[in-house]
């Protein structure tokens, strides 16, 4: 049965933006694994961090200028986080690589995945799981690389199927990590080739969990960073931030780089576009990591960042 007393959710809107009008900038050579012909400055002891150092530019090319500007107003502030200490000590030791999230003393204790497990599928949210553990969702748009970042971050090649054929996910899948909380692989949308009541099904029983689901920390929405904003990846996060719902938008894809010769844009100008876009739903800027599949670009920032949210709903 579910926890009879329900712990209050992490909302982005809670949080007081910081009104001073400081400037960062992350440039694509930390936003990614590929080789950079700039020398950077030796990694700290947790490479996790993000080093926003200044970086030479003589040698730059276009590529590497290429950069997204962070002020404090942009930043993900973690509940209990000390806005006046951001001031005071480097900030930039406390930012997670390729996002604007700021770790938070809730963050590290669990990070490490030592085991996961499937434990069941659902089609209602009443069928979920009911032992009152966290859990965080992952959703996103047919063929983002749901399945692979499931798998990247549990470094098990199959623990969620891949398959080519997107809209195969039609359940509310989860699996138990660590035999304390869950993450949960939710039904891709925008797949046009399924049945449209099949969809429909799909779009219904989701946004039921969303919204009634009292051990959901966080909704992980991904996006796909190679390609421009989709109006379907909009509508979802612009539902999400009307109703409230925690999220942070996950950028995947984020290693493949587009020349802007033929007319593609790089990742960077995309995450950036996307979050233009959607500003005006949230009262906040929401969290957001740029993450890749194939060299495994945020798998680390992305646990560490659920196990702040998870240590702080765990306490409250």
């Amino acid at each position: 049965m579910f926890l009879t007393q329900q712990i209050p959710r992490i909302h982005s809107h809670f949080f007081a933006s910081p009104k001073t009008p400081k400037f960062f900038l992350i440039t694509s050579a930390l936003l990614s694994n590929s080789k950079s012909p700039i020398p950077l400055p030796p990694p700290p002891p947790l490479s996790h961090f993000s080093t926003l150092t200044p970086t030479p530019t003589a040698t730059a090319t276009p590529e590497d200028q290429e950069s997204l500007q962070l002020s404090l107003e942009s930043l993900f502030l973690p509940p209990e986080t000390d806005v006046s200490s951001l001031k005071e000590a480097p900030l930039t030791a406390r930012i997670l690589k390729g996002s604007n999230i700021v770790l938070s003393k809730f963050a590290g204790h669990g990070v490490d995945v030592v085991n996961a497990e499937f434990v069941k599928s659902s089609v209602k949210t009443e069928e979920c799981p009911a032992d009152g553990a966290p859990e965080f969702a992952l959703v996103g748009r047919s063929n983002v690389g749901k399945s692979s970042l499931l798998n990247s971050l549990v470094r098990r090649k199959r623990l969620a199927l891949t398959s080519k054929k997107p809209g195969k996910t039609q359940c509310i899948n989860h699996f138990r990590i660590n035999d304390s909380w869950y993450l949960v692989d939710l039904p891709g949308y925008g797949f046009a080739a399924a049945p449209h009541e099949v969809r429909t099904d799909w779009a219904k029983f989701t946004k039921d969990y969303f919204l009634n689901r009292p051990t959901l920390v966080s909704v992980f929405l991904l996006i796909d960073a190679s390609i421009p904003a989709k109006k379907i990846d909009l509508e979802y996060a612009s539902w999400l931030g009307q109703n409230e719902i925690p999220m942070t938008l996950v950028f995947t894809k984020c290693d493949k780089r587009k020349k802007k010769k033929n007319g593609g844009k790089r990742p960077e100008e995309n995450v950036r576009d996307f979050q233009e876009l959607i500003r005006d739903f949230f009262k906040s800027t929401p969290p957001w990591i740029m993450t890749s599949s194939v060299t495994n670009q945020g798998r680390d920032e992305i646990l560490l960042h659920m196990s702040q949210l998870r240590n702080y709903w765990l306490k409250h």
